[in-house]
């Protein structure tokens, strides 16, 4: 920092002795002025803009020979060579054509026009982040064509396009300069926590869909591609400053600040680097929903109440089978739980900072050596199987990269710590059982209402009342929040990674990778030729408290290889087909080989209409938790299927009184291989407590989980009509071996499905609840199609709008165990009205989005998202003179509070003003 501080300096005093002179005016295609475009010195950070006259005036120390460039929003860059002092000039700017010339890099792993991309493919490009009305470049993903972005928290957004998501999204990747930043220990990406600092943003661009053959296992479902600035071509300090206020019912309104600086500088025309930094502080979105997660019709006076956002209400027994007694009622009691903001502060917090490295070592030549590294840190709530307090998360990434025009070759390390986290319900649980153990309190409940009972119900107590009682007996002297009891419970518990007494989430995992690609297209002419591979080394570290690695680290890997070939031929002046081919190779340690090709055709009829198909297969192997999470969720148990982790994961249970009656042992062994070798579906059984039908019950073992494939049929059309940009796609998606999660019930004695004993074990409640990784035989389908308009209004008002239709194919009745998490809207519809120069220097955005109701899926809980519409809208104004833009503006300002998945907080409204400098 103090040498670019004396670089400014000496910029400076170098600018008060200038010697150069240069006048000129910059117009537009029909001789209208251009005002505020920007006038640079290539390859220095040195420049002007145009007045309202498109007028301006360059003086600088540098000599001639050199070249300007000029830029503005809207249009096409241009060139100008200075050869002499004092020499006067005339800019002509094009109005860019349409969105449909930006070029994209994801599609083809090579620059091509949007118009010419094989795929689908959506941007988000710099002017696009400067004038969004969302509160961040990230937000504003939200309002791209067929995108979905599910809000788990203030900092954690989850993007995902064609369904099948959860905040464990793990069929979607995020790559930030190439490198893939999901955490290693969840093994998916979370949202920008510790991600993009919004200064240091070039573009995004999206792939909906299947793109296993360019990309590999985990881009199954869609990759997000987020690109930085480089130091050699943005140069100088940028800062933005965004102060504002978060709203919501429950939580009040809070303060919301945003900070991010960006520092680079070009030192030679062989080196440069760059340093970023990012602060965001705020107040999360509450959750505070008391609604029973099983039956909305329970109250929390109910004795078996088990609340969305109430936690260590999980803990349930059925008191007759507990006590052996007659007189006690066969019914299911849950222990009394705790609100969840008596668990967390709701702090959202995001710290980050990242810096880089660049060497060119040959003059006139794209060759460049670079170091990045990236780290962050944050507070953030994450829901999985239960939700958790991610405390102090952080995440480190090291990046070396040799790169030119014509291949990459790259390797990085991603590594985490989980700070200081934990899971609320389990801290909720053992709040409780560090006061009273589970069987005393039962004991307590069980032993209060027999009493009422044997001593002939005096008082003629409802059979509520007497419940009622017993719950008040049981939870004399419970610990309250607020009090010093709780609170050194509370802080016991959030520090112990032993889930059976504490709560805490415990996590040092990494992984390496390395990847390379190399274009063959300036050696070979009849096609442009790519190869390219991968391999990946996971390293799983979490002491046992989320993987079976209470020996050690978890050590695997996988790698893969493939090839792509385009080939572009004209049929006449304005008429050519693209045709592309690329396939793919994977291999993981535990599975077979899987090829997976891509076959595209896009037929350009001229410059304004093309029309593409495509013919890809994907495929995903399972995760790392799919493989090898041995964690107890308190519902369940989530045991990964790797064969060598079947054994893993064991503990000891204590048998009923009944089971022991009936000969067993007082407490026995179980592994998670009775999950997958000795269990009944979990449905079956609750149903089976209902009928007593042995017919009712059935047996699951279910199969160890293996790669899931998907077929995908695209086409889709871009061009323009008249004014009228067009882009839309449709879809179909068929799914084989589709991995999923089943929940079954594993008995204590017995094997499932042969004799009685197994069904004594299951009517003694000698059971233990597992979630199986594995993988369905049922057809699993979705189809979809999106289309986009875009055009000018009203002279120069910009006017958009998106229609996304997504279904799933799926026959719920026949498969009732099956877990798709297909969670996303059958009906999407998003509009934007907005003009960037409504007069000098001063625009507006409006954006609007209405999303469809539909079922939410998930291990946390299933429960419907109502319908929902959001109107953000900002105002912004430029003042050249000092290189600022100023931002007011506010998100979902009508005030209706809504919330896109099953369990989290509602999400209430934003009010903000932001002052960026110079970016």
């Amino acid at each position: 920092m103090r040498s670019i501080l004396l670089l400014f300096f000496f910029m400076f005093g170098m600018l008060a002795h200038s010697q150069t002179i240069i006048k000129g005016n910059v117009v537009d295609q029909n001789n209208d002025p251009v005002p505020g475009a920007n006038i640079v010195i290539m390859g220095k950070a040195i420049g002007t803009v145009s007045d309202f006259d498109g007028n301006f005036i360059l003086n600088t120390s540098e000599n001639p020979p050199f070249t300007l460039n000029i830029t503005s929003i809207g249009f096409v860059a241009s060139t100008a060579n200075i050869t002499q002092n004092n020499q006067t000039i005339a800019i002509v700017l094009n109005e860019e054509q349409t969105s449909l010339d930006e070029v994209v890099i994801s599609a083809s792993r090579t620059p091509e026009r949007v118009f010419e991309s094989p795929v689908t493919v959506e941007r988000f490009g710099l002017s696009e982040i400067q004038n969004t009305a969302s509160a961040d470049f990230y937000d504003g993903l939200e309002n791209l064509k067929g995108v979905d972005v599910n809000t788990n928290s203030l900092t954690f957004k989850s993007v995902n396009t064609r369904g099948f998501a959860s905040f464990a999204n793990t069929r979607f990747m995020q790559l930030v300069d190439g490198m893939d930043n999901s955490t290693p220990a969840l093994n998916f990406p979370i949202g920008n926590l510790v991600g993009m600092i919004e200064t240091d943003v070039l573009s995004v661009e999206l792939l909906p869909g299947a793109s296993s053959a360019l990309y590999g296992a985990n881009a199954f479902n869609g990759i997000l591609f987020m690109r930085s600035k480089s130091p050699f071509d943005h140069e100088g300090i940028s800062v933005s400053i965004k102060r504002g206020v978060t709203s919501q019912e429950s939580a009040g309104t809070n303060p919301y600040t945003d900070f991010g600086i960006r520092a680079a500088h070009k030192f030679s025309d062989k080196f440069a680097g760059k340093v970023n930094f990012g602060y965001l502080k705020g107040t999360d979105w509450a959750a505070t929903s008391e609604v029973d997660k099983f039956d909305p019709s329970r109250t929390r006076a109910n004795y078996n109440y088990d609340g969305i956002n109430i936690y260590g209400d999980e803990v349930s027994t059925n008191i007759r089978s507990a006590s052996g007694l007659g007189i006690i009622p066969d019914v299911e009691v849950s222990r009394t739980g705790y609100n969840e903001g008596d668990l967390t502060n709701y702090n959202a917090e995001s710290i980050k900072a990242d810096w880089g490295l660049y060497y060119r070592p040959i003059e006139d030549n794209s060759l460049e050596l670079s170091y990045v590294g990236k780290v962050g840190t944050g507070t953030t709530i994450y829901q999985g199987t239960n939700r958790y307090n991610i405390n102090g998360f952080f995440q480190e990434q090291h990046k070396l990269e040799i790169k030119n025009d014509n291949f990459f070759l790259r390797g990085y390390v991603v590594g985490d710590k989980a700070g200081d986290s934990y899971d609320m319900v389990f801290t909720g649980i053992n709040i409780n059982r560090a006061w009273k153990s589970d069987q005393d309190w039962f004991g307590d409940y069980i032993a209060t209402y027999a009493g009422i009972e044997l001593s002939g119900n005096p008082s003629g107590l409802t059979d509520d009342q007497k419940h009622a009682q017993a719950r008040a007996v049981a939870d004399t002297g419970r610990y309250l929040p607020g009090t010093p009891e709780f609170e050194a419970a509370f802080n016991k518990s959030i520090n112990d990674p032993d889930l059976s007494t504490g709560s805490k989430f415990q996590d040092a995992s990494k992984y390496y990778h390395a990847d390379g690609n190399y274009n063959f297209s300036h050696l070979i002419d009849i096609a442009e030729i790519q190869i390219g591979g991968s391999y990946r080394k996971y390293s799983l570290n979490s002491g046992g408290t989320i993987y079976t690695d209470t020996d050690g680290p978890i050590d695997y890997s996988e790698y893969g290889i493939y090839t792509q070939i385009q080939k572009k031929i004209e049929l006449s002046d304005v008429k050519s087909i693209k045709l592309t081919g690329s396939a793919r190779y994977d291999k993981s340690e535990f599975f077979d080989g899987f090829l997976s090709p891509r076959i595209s055709a896009g037929l350009t009829l001229n410059r304004d209409h093309n029309i593409r198909a495509s013919v890809q297969t994907g495929f995903r192997n399972p995760t790392t938790q799919d493989l090898f999470i041995g964690l107890d969720a308190g519902r369940a148990i989530l045991v990964g299927s790797a064969p060598d982790n079947l054994n893993r994961y064991s503990d000891t249970y204590d048998v009923s009184s009944s089971g022991q009656l009936s000969g067993q042992p007082a407490s026995v062994v179980q592994t998670g291989r009775a999950a997958y070798e000795n269990s009944y579906s979990a449905q079956s059984v609750e149903t089976f407590k209902i009928t007593d039908n042995v017919a009712d019950l059935k047996v699951s073992n279910p199969e160890l989980v293996k790669p899931e494939q998907v077929t995908s049929i695209e086409v889709g059309y871009r061009g323009k009509i008249d004014k009228l940009v067009v882009d839309f796609s449709a879809y179909y998606n068929s799914y084989k071996d589709f991995i999923s999660q089943e929940v079954v019930d594993a008995p204590f004695y017995g094997i499932a499905g042969d004799g009685n004993l197994s069904i004594d074990a299951i009517r003694n409640d000698d059971v233990q609840r597992y979630s199986a990784y594995t993988n369905t035989d049922a057809d699993v389908n979705s189809y979809g199609a999106s289309i986009g308009l875009d055009m000018k209004v009203l002279g120069n008002f910009d006017l958009g709008g998106s229609y996304t239709f997504t279904k799933l194919d799926f026959d719920r009745e026949a498969n009732p165990d099956v877990m798709l998490n297909f969670n996303t809207p059958e009906h999407k519809f998003k509009a934007n009205f907005g003009n960037e120069e409504l007069f000098k220097n001063f625009g507006f955005n409006i954006a609007y989005r209405f999303s469809d109701d539909y079922f939410w899926e998930a291990t946390f809980g299933n429960g419907v998202v109502p319908e929902f519409h959001t109107l953000d809208a900002q105002i912004s104004y430029t003042v050249p003179s000092i290189k600022s833009s100023f931002k007011l503006g506010g998100t979902n300002i009508t005030g209706k509070e809504y919330f896109t998945a099953f369990g989290t907080g509602f999400i209430g409204s934003m009010y903000y003003l932001s002052w960026t400098i110079n970016n």
